[in-house]
């Protein structure tokens, strides 16, 4: 998400997560939303940065939080590939968004115990993030990708794969209802 000024012309560009066919009226709050995604996007690939030059401490193979933001990162991979080729754009920003969210929540546990796990898997992730905002804020990504430590463009380096195995779950959460009110959850393999 990204808003530019073209001095020639006065036209703006913002990516926005509105459907293309739906009328928008545009306003500055737009503008400042967009501004501000781009802010926080900066500074979370900053922040990431930070965590990964942590010296890593022992911790265990199997890590629930790390192996869920692997999950989060494939997923919007799957998602934002699969809507890009789609042309469903406010979708793959909605998803950007979500994987944000997900980076963001993680960061702290990192911080608390960076252990190689978990430094792996925030790399994996944040570098993720920035293949996938990379074909709608350009200039962003590439100077994102130079801050994780990388000599080559973002825009040379191929399209993320997406580990199926991380797309399905061990479990599923259903909703109880009793005369048609929830009144719960269970959790299931």
């Amino acid at each position: 998400m990204i808003a530019t000024y073209g001095a020639d012309t006065a036209r703006w560009f913002v990516l926005s997560d509105s459907p293309p066919e739906r009328d928008v009226q545009w306003t500055e709050a737009g503008i400042e939303g967009a501004w501000r995604f781009v802010q926080r996007a900066w500074k979370l690939v900053n922040d990431a940065n930070t965590a990964l030059a942590s010296t890593p401490v022992p911790g265990e193979a199997n890590d629930g939080p790390a192996t869920e933001m692997l999950k989060s990162a494939h997923r919007a991979v799957a998602q934002i590939g699969g809507d890009i080729a789609g042309l469903r754009f406010n979708r793959a920003v909605a998803q950007i968004y979500e994987l944000a969210n997900a980076i963001g929540r993680f960061l702290p546990q990192v911080s608390e115990s960076p252990s190689q796990v978990r430094l792996d898997a925030l790399r994996a992730a944040t570098e993720r993030f920035v293949q996938l905002f990379a074909p709608m804020t350009p200039h962003l990504a590439e100077s994102c990708w130079r801050v994780l430590g990388h000599d080559t463009l973002v825009a040379e380096v191929p399209w993320p794969t997406v580990d199926e195995s991380y797309l399905t779950d061990d479990t599923v959460v259903l909703a109880v209802q009793v005369n048609g009110k929830r009144r719960g959850e269970i959790e299931m393999p």
